[in-house]
């Protein structure tokens, strides 16, 4: 049984990756609903003036997660403390929150294993294009053309 408190970062079993962070499963505490996580999400980044906000739906397209949130801070010290305080209120609300890239903070990744929140900078962002990869709808529509063909 494990008697780690709810929101704690408890170690994975021997020879799992802490970076691999969505291998991790569910999280422990109380029964959580998705969409209610990825409500305190948008909120938490609404309050600290995240930019260019974007709810990504996963449930049925990949085993991730429910939702993934992409956003951009102004700086690194922006991301930092957005990613901090949304931390805080995740685990406060009685989930987990792993945080992976927060020393650096131009890329900071929040899992609470059913929404994955990306921070970034906005010439990180723009470099890595998250939102291209995890188009979907772009990608139904280029697999329609690439079969009429």
């Amino acid at each position: 049984m494990n008697n780690a408190a709810p929101g704690s970062i408890t170690p994975g079993p021997i020879g799992q990756s802490q970076t691999n962070l969505a291998a991790h499963g569910p999280t422990q505490g109380p029964p959580h609903d998705a969409d209610a996580i990825l409500n305190l999400v948008l909120e938490s980044l609404d309050d600290d003036q995240a930019i260019e906000v974007l709810p990504i739906a996963l449930a049925g397209k990949s085993s991730l997660g429910d939702h993934m949130v992409i956003a951009s801070g102004r700086s690194t010290r922006h991301v930092a403390a957005m990613a901090q305080k949304l931390a805080e209120k995740v685990k406060k609300a009685g989930h987990e929150a792993r945080i992976e890239g927060l020393p650096n903070a131009d890329w900071v990744l929040i899992d609470t294993g059913d929404v994955i929140v990306h921070l970034f900078r906005p010439e990180v962002r723009s470099f890595y294009n998250l939102e291209r990869m995890w188009s979907f709808d772009t990608l139904d529509m280029r697999e329609g053309e690439l079969g009429d063909t």
